[in-house]
């Protein structure tokens, strides 16, 4: 009987890994129809990655003080409360059309999350068998690609219409046409977010239901740098020059990772001429290749220093985008979905390079380039920008400056022989 209550628990705690992987691989579908809906600049929609991502740059620290007080389970619960109102409030935006109501439910969502992640890595190595945490949490993250996917398929079939307007059809209608048409495209989400916030308040439900262990942090409180004043910590923390030049690396690669997927479709649309229905599809055999990409690369980091395999990966990935923002057809977009392959290994890689040989100053240090994701929130705006002064082919050129500061950071770090992977995103 415990050992199935065990297993239910690890299925509950496994299933946060979907949640917060589907909610944030929706943003690629999300960006286009907002885009479409709210009759937007591709610098307006990008926005929908800075609410997203801005999020998990203001909430880890509070999220680690309120898991410090109430426990990690109480985080967890929140972080639940906060996912399922953040899907529910997608209907009253939808009514109203309101960019701003969007941004705000897509902020409380991944509010959420951020307490989801910052709580489930832990839990989900505790659970059942210390032999075993290391397949658990493997097993989990499998579940974390396989909703990225999930998410661009069915977010793809119910949420786009498929139907877009040139700016030649749209001045041909009356006002109320043109009103009528985008209030039905805004009221697409209503019923994929309402399911949403409903299974994600029952699995909340069923949290709350099951006994979950305590997690007891080793050391905790014992270290002599922990008496330091927060501010005094930081600063220890950024003469650090390796975590340092990590956090800026993850700050790049996340910015590479949020642009090459958000505007996937928006690209396909007008470099290969593709509905964003088929796009979407399209997207979703990317989002398989950087899930596969993961798989390999952990294997080729057997045979491979993860360093120069981080090096190589980093160099192909600027040459990839190169080759996609001066070829046209559907050349380019193969080499966006390639792009997506090579990126797979990146954020792991560059975390335990970040944080390697910090010692006890390793867990503020780690909070330190999780923060770094808030390149998600910052590149994208500075693509759309350039897509609204330029094109969306030429805008490619921001994510291949990301890709090749990724490159620099693994040439300065060729002499590390040994790279314990531990961490995903």
């Amino acid at each position: 009987m415990a050992k199935d209550k065990n297993l239910f628990a690890i299925a509950l705690i496994t299933s946060l890994f979907f949640i917060w992987g589907f909610a944030l691989n929706l943003n690629p579908i999300l960006i286009p129809h907002l885009k479409k809906a709210c009759q937007l600049s591709d610098l307006q929609s990008s926005l929908v990655d800075s609410a997203s991502y801005i999020a998990y740059f203001l909430l880890p620290i509070p999220a680690a003080q309120f898991m410090k007080r109430y426990g990690y389970k109480g985080g967890i619960l929140l972080g639940l409360v906060l996912v399922s109102a953040g899907a529910f409030l997608f209907y009253p935006a939808s009514i109203v059309r309101n960019y701003a109501f969007f941004l705000g439910a897509l902020f409380i969502i991944f509010s959420g999350a951020a307490f989801l992640e910052t709580a489930a890595n832990p839990y989900i190595t505790v659970l059942g068998d210390p032999k075993g945490a290391t397949q658990r949490i493997n097993f989990a993250q499998m579940f974390n690609g396989f909703s990225a996917v999930s998410a661009a398929y069915i977010g793809g079939n119910v949420i786009l219409s498929g139907k877009t307007l040139t700016s030649t059809q749209e001045s041909a209608m009356s006002a109320d046409q043109l009103n009528t048409y985008l209030l039905k495209e805004a009221s697409s989400v209503q019923m994929p977010f309402i399911v949403i916030g409903i299974v994600v308040l029952i699995v909340a439900i069923l949290l709350y239901r099951t006994h979950l262990p305590q997690i007891v942090e080793e050391g905790e409180g014992m270290e002599l740098h922990e008496s330091l004043p927060l501010l005094q910590r930081i600063g220890n923390l950024f003469k650090e020059k390796n975590l340092r030049f990590g956090a800026i690396a993850q700050f790049f690669y996340v910015g590479a990772q949020a642009c090459v997927s958000s505007f996937f479709i928006r690209f396909s649309e007008r470099v290969a001429g593709m509905d964003e229905k088929l796009a979407a599809i399209y997207l979703s055999a990317a989002l398989f290749a950087f899930f596969a990409g993961r798989m390999v690369g952990t294997f080729l980091m057997t045979f491979i220093n993860p360093v120069r395999l981080l090096a190589i990966y980093g160099i192909t990935n600027v040459a990839l985008i190169v080759l996609s923002v001066f070829l046209h057809g559907k050349f380019p977009v193969f080499a966006l979905i390639a792009v997506e392959f090579f990126m797979s290994i990146m954020f792991p890689t560059i975390f335990s390079l970040s944080i390697r040989g910090l010692g006890s100053k390793t867990k503020e240090g780690s909070s330190l380039v999780i923060m770094a994701i808030v390149g998600g929130a910052v590149f994208p705006p500075i693509m759309g920008r350039v897509s609204d002064l330029t094109n969306i082919q030429i805008a490619y050129l921001v994510p291949a400056a990301c890709f090749l500061f990724v490159f620099y950071f693994a040439i300065r770090n060729l002499k590390v022989k040994e790279v314990k992977l531990s961490v995903s995103h």
